[in-house]
């Protein structure tokens, strides 16, 4: 790529000849692979328990445009504005296919075709519309329905219900006619068509997009509108690294496509369905987790966002809430108290897993769940989520669960897991994995905390069973074993006890810190899911040897497929295509390794350590407690500007930021608009002074 290329836009003259890696399109509600015959809309699903999936939607702009004459192809992403673009230049005609998932109005889909004559002729110019469309779906049994001001109209339902009893939910397709051919006439020298497609719940619903639609197009809105909505989405964040034009790319891809998992920041319809690890595009049955949503939603993918945009962070706490219900019956199933939220969850939130084991024995989804409600407690003391929003509930329905699922040793006088099968999943039916047993600890620790907060009185079963919960440490070696029994150097799957000390946060030495990263490096599976190499050069970055930190964060670029910066799961390219857990995991490696910030109960900590090859590190829009900053990370400096001063979300509580050097104690106050540099070995941390009315710290 020429340093004069835009990193933001993705081109080829060619699709990827395996088609899984076409672009996806999406908004939060609605998903598509360029060109593919289905798409997927969040919350749709079909199958009861085990079988249940994303159910497919046919798509009717499943169109490609043909000519006649010999034409110069261009496919083209423009993550700017995610449209994406299919260009044919000819001697007589530039044909243009624009093709978009709406940013703002969720349920429209839009396909433009421009035609521009490129030489004085008198004769009409006609271009093919080829469609694969069939108004057919194995999930959803369609029937044609009246149409609609010209557009033409499906609906149906799903054919099962996630659970016996449960309700079926309906789709409803208006779209725009698509002919076959579109002529350019020969008094024309350009113009343009446009062909919209609304998806929806009900009719209702359907039409007045529809209206909407129409109305955006008649008054020249319509492109407009969703590209203002992508420009606010990324005036929120940025992502970029000088030194390595690979890097600062795939970086923009993985914000990209994550953002585009998550619904508008203007979408107050609380209706969001979770995040699935290949997004809303993927996910039909047998297809890329099924769509369902897993823990790499709020371990994985969540963190990196959460960090700019605190309304979509709220979005995927809602989700779990709205989700109450079914881990309450998860829980009661197994035989315990509390919540049990599923390994894999659709819309109810009872267990979808297809593999009864997965379901019983991943219990660490439980403290995932929490971690994320921590973490947004601490980036925003926006307590409302906890009150109004129902958070409590889930903090203290999982604690319960893990007093009621905790068992008492008295020869170690230690309380054991027992049963369990660790993030790695090579293993099963293991006791006391270390990273279980570690969430376990700090979310019955968050508990007790959040109770203290909010006036409740905690159980003191929360407090006696988060002191008394064995954490497995081999004195002799100094490390972590991944649980009881664990022989060490023996394979493992995936990051597991490496994360112990990031996103965990658990207190250790630096010698053990080594340890832990060095006896499981050997012996990860150099196939295994692409997060894992994200969380091993946290690990190194915080040790400060950045340049072993860039060799592994490395191994995560044979995982790209080009020329669209699509994800695979496994570096061969098998497995989740568009695999959003690995681009979680690779932006946390940036967004929480070079700079090295830890969201804590008491500050926005960061210890920046940049490898040789990355001159600069810009993150912009960071939102901490309401307040906006940008970070400039150089070898020699650190620059940090507070861009707007606020609140904290759902607080009342006043706040100001300043920067604490560690190794004199200075206070630097941030003011708006004003940088404040200082070299990076002078030691600092962000920390909020507060007034004494809020929080105590």
């Amino acid at each position: 790529m020429s340093c004069d290329e835009d990193p933001y836009i993705f081109s080829s003259d060619t699709l990827p000849s395996d088609r899984r890696f076409l672009p996806p399109l999406a908004n939060g509600l609605l998903g598509w692979r360029v060109y593919s015959n289905t798409m997927h809309m969040g919350g749709v699903y079909n199958g009861e328990g085990g079988r249940c999936h994303r159910a497919d939607v046919p798509c009717p702009l499943t169109v490609k445009v043909e000519t006649d004459e010999p034409a110069q192809h261009t496919y083209s992403l423009d993550t700017h504005t995610g449209i994406f673009t299919h260009t044919l230049s000819s001697a007589i005609v530039t044909v243009t296919q624009s093709l978009y998932s709406h940013r703002y109005y969720p349920n429209l889909m839009v396909m433009e075709i421009l035609l521009v004559r490129q030489m004085t002729s008198e004769e009409p110019i006609t271009v093919r519309l080829v469609s694969s469309f069939t108004p057919q779906s194995k999930d959803i049994v369609f029937e044609s329905g009246p149409d609609y001001k010209g557009g033409s109209h499906i609906q149906g339902k799903v054919t099962t219900a996630e659970f016996p009893g449960g309700s079926c939910p309906t789709v409803h397709l208006i779209w725009t006619h698509i002919p076959p051919t579109l002529t350019l006439l020969p008094e024309q020298s350009q113009a343009r068509w446009g062909f919209i497609l609304v998806v929806a719940n009900s009719l209702d619903t359907a039409e007045a997009n529809f209206d909407e639609g129409l109305n955006l197009m008649a008054t020249g809105n319509l492109r407009p509108s969703h590209e203002k909505a992508w420009k606010e989405l990324w005036l929120e964040s940025q992502v970029e690294v000088a030194g390595s034009e690979r890097l600062c790319k795939a970086l923009i891809g993985c914000m990209f496509y994550l953002l585009s998992a998550f619904p508008s920041i203007h979408d107050t319809s609380s209706s969001f369905g979770g995040v699935s690890p290949g997004g809303l595009s993927n996910g039909g049955d047998g297809q890329d987790y099924w769509g369902h949503v897993f823990w790499d939603q709020d371990i994985w993918m969540y963190p990196g966002i959460a960090l700019f945009y605190p309304k979509l962070a709220r979005a995927v706490l809602e989700y779990r809430v709205g989700t109450i219900d079914g881990a309450k019956d998860n829980a009661q199933k197994q035989g315990f108290k509390g919540l049990k939220f599923p390994w894999e969850s659709a819309v109810s939130g009872r267990e979808v897993c297809p593999e009864d084991i997965y379901g019983q024995q991943e219990i660490h989804i439980n403290g995932d769940v929490t971690l994320a409600f921590q973490h947004y407690l601490y980036l925003t003391e926006d307590l409302s989520m906890f009150t109004e929003g129902r958070g409590r509930e889930v903090i203290y329905g999982v604690a319960d669960y893990w007093v009621s699922r905790a068992s008492w040793n008295p020869e170690e006088q230690k309380y054991h897991l027992l049963g369990v099968m660790p993030p790695d999943e090579y293993y099963y039916n293991v006791n006391n994995s270390v990273y279980t047993n570690t969430v376990a600890k700090f979310s019955l620790q968050f508990a007790v905390e959040l109770a203290d907060r909010l006036q409740h009185p905690a159980p003191k079963e929360w407090q006696e069973v988060a002191e008394h919960l064995k954490i497995p440490f081999d004195q002799e070696a100094q490390y972590h074993p991944e649980f009881d029994g664990y022989i060490k150097g023996h394979p493992v799957k995936q990051a597991d006890t490496v994360m112990l000390g990031y996103p965990l946060g658990l207190q250790m030495s630096p010698e053990i810190r080594r340890n832990d990263l060095e006896a499981y490096e050997l012996v990860t599976d150099p196939n295994g899911p692409a997060m894992t190499w994200g969380m091993f050069a946290i690990g190194w970055l915080e040790l400060g040897e950045a340049e072993k930190a860039q060799h592994l964060l490395e191994k995560c670029f044979k995982n790209i497929q080009g020329p669209f910066q699509v994800w695979s799961e496994s570096s061969d390219g098998s497995g989740a295509v568009n695999f959003l857990t690995g681009m979680g995991g690779f932006l946390q490696a940036v967004l929480f390794g070079y700079t090295g910030f830890r969201v804590q109960k008491k500050c926005l900590a960061f210890s920046p350590v940049l490898p040789n090859d990355i001159s600069e590190l810009c993150v912009r829009g960071v939102n901490y407690l309401g307040s906006q900053m940008d970070w400039l990370l150089r070898k020699d400096e650190i620059c940090i500007i507070l861009r707007e001063q606020a609140n904290s979300a759902g607080s009342t509580q006043s706040c100001d930021l300043q920067v604490i050097l560690k190794a004199s104690g200075t206070k630097i106050p941030l003011t708006p608009g004003k940088p404040v540099t200082f070299p990076p070995e002078s030691g600092c941390v962000c920390k909020l002074a507060v007034t004494s009315s809020c929080w105590p710290l």
